[in-house]
């Protein structure tokens, strides 16, 4: 669940500044609304994911590192490059 919400977070950002959201009205309403949760979910998933890679006693296999590396890549990304 965590990696799904990774996904749609770094999808969400990258659309956001890749289109103009605000050609359409309805898009750019949907991206208004959804802007500040997505914000939100941006700094606590890391933290979310980290608590579970830990619970998973440090695998690679799991998602969780991966969720991690996602959501910390689209934050610096944001912050630096865009």
């Amino acid at each position: 669940m965590v990696f799904i919400l990774s996904l749609v977070v770094t999808l969400f950002w990258l659309l956001g500044n890749l289109f103009d959201v605000y050609q359409f009205a309805v898009t750019g309403v949907l991206f208004e609304i959804l802007w500040l949760p997505v914000l939100a979910l941006t700094f606590i998933l890391p933290l979310v994911a980290l608590l579970l890679f830990i619970k998973d006693k440090f695998s690679l296999k799991s998602l969780n590192l991966y969720s991690l590396l996602l959501v910390i890549g689209t934050a610096l990304v944001m912050i630096f490059c865009l």
